[in-house]
């Protein structure tokens, strides 16, 4: 048995939280850099007492926008990094850190289209504070760019991008609206399911998976339907928080290996992509894995989620696709043709999926023929 486990250097989890930002920051540097999603000024009196340069993230981060991020975090001498937001505004912040101490630009070290040059000096300090339940990044150790030019979404990665602080206030999700809950949410789930069943499942993960399936499960419909549910939001930042741990340490899988070249020809969120996925995903690993690997410990893992799910000690991993299909269908959750993603995109969809860095963790390799009926099916 091998495995590793690496994180923030400190984790801060609770209601209003948030609150001690000032000083948190100033416990790293004098000159920070706040990198805050499109809408800056809804959280703005966090960092309102700093003196700081802002730099807003419209969307998801492409390689030119962390180009010019890491240009200003240069020039203002900047000596902290603050990434207040989503996924997006995280893993922007993350990539402006370490950009802006190895010098270059972000595709000498993106994976699979960059240049291949290796990370070799710490980012700058980061204090990553979401404000979505979801992605998990204020705890993983890569960051996620477009780049329109390869029409792709790749990462940056490396152990030195590990945020110094992340600081979890449930409070700061609780105006979210019901399809971000929703898109955010089954991405977390996502990222509890897929660790759990991956070829790098781990004894310290595992329990992580097993709390954080849980705790989605109960309280994502309830969040979806009542944005001010408090328990239901606290158990979705922890849920999301755990995926994030998870994904790090033991990898993703199928539904995020699509997910990838999937983003790089849509303006789909990223969590939407793995909501309309993640029932197919399942389904295509569960029914590879009773062909071909019927004594895979990964098929009696998804009878186990099954029954954290639906709360039934007999339920067969089936009936967790099931269950997880309809939940899809009570938040709403758009085929990927809502995105426009049309029957001839797919082809070279699967091809690029084949090569992403999240399929190498599925706990059994797919054919071309599965991956393609499984987007099919998703589309």
């Amino acid at each position: 048995m091998r495995f590793e486990f690496a994180t923030a250097t400190r984790i801060v989890f609770g209601e209003g939280s948030a609150a001690t930002l000032p000083q948190v920051v100033l416990d790293f540097g004098a000159r920070p850099l706040i990198v805050t999603g499109s809408s800056a000024g809804r959280h703005a009196a966090l960092f309102a007492s700093l003196s700081a340069q802002t730099f807003a993230v419209p969307g998801e981060p492409t390689v030119d926008l962390i180009r010019h991020g890491a240009r200003l975090a240069q020039s203002a001498s900047c000596d902290v990094v603050v990434a207040v937001g989503g996924g997006s505004a995280i893993d922007a912040g993350k990539a402006i850190a370490v950009v802006a101490t190895n010098g270059g630009e972000p595709l000498d070290f993106l994976e699979g289209v960059g240049r291949g040059r290796a990370i070799k000096a710490p980012s700058l300090p980061l204090i990553a504070v979401p404000t979505t339940a979801g992605t998990g990044s204020e705890v993983t150790r890569n960051a996620v760019l477009a780049s329109p030019e390869h029409a792709v979404k790749a990462s940056l990665r490396s152990p030195l991008m590990l945020p110094r602080v992340a600081l979890v206030d449930p409070e700061l999700t609780y105006a979210l609206p019901p399809a971000v809950t929703a898109f955010t949410g089954l991405d977390a789930l996502t990222q509890l399911i897929e660790p759990y069943v991956s070829a790098r499942s781990n004894p310290l993960v595992d329990p992580i998976c097993i709390a954080g399936i849980e705790r989605a499960a109960r309280a994502l419909p309830r969040a979806f339907h009542d944005g001010a549910d408090r328990e239901a939001r606290g158990d979705m930042a922890l849920a999301s928080l755990f995926g994030g741990l998870a994904l790090a340490n033991a990898g993703l899988g199928v539904i995020h290996g699509f997910a990838s070249p999937l983003g790089g020809i849509s303006k789909a969120p990223h969590g939407a992509l793995c909501a309309a996925l993640l029932p197919y995903g399942m389904l295509t690993n569960v029914a590879a894995l009773k062909a071909r690997a019927p004594q895979h410990p990964a098929l009696a893992r998804y009878t186990a989620i099954a029954r954290l799910l639906t709360r039934h000690s007999g339920a067969s991993a089936e009936d967790g696709v099931g269950w997880v299909r309809a939940l899809c269908a009570e938040l709403k959750i758009p085929a990927l043709s809502a995105w426009g993603i049309t029957q001839a995109d797919l082809p070279g969809i699967v091809e690029k999926a084949v090569q992403a860095s999240s399929m190498k963790a599925n706990p059994l390799p797919l054919t071309r023929e599965e991956l393609l009926a499984m987007i099919e099916a998703a589309r």
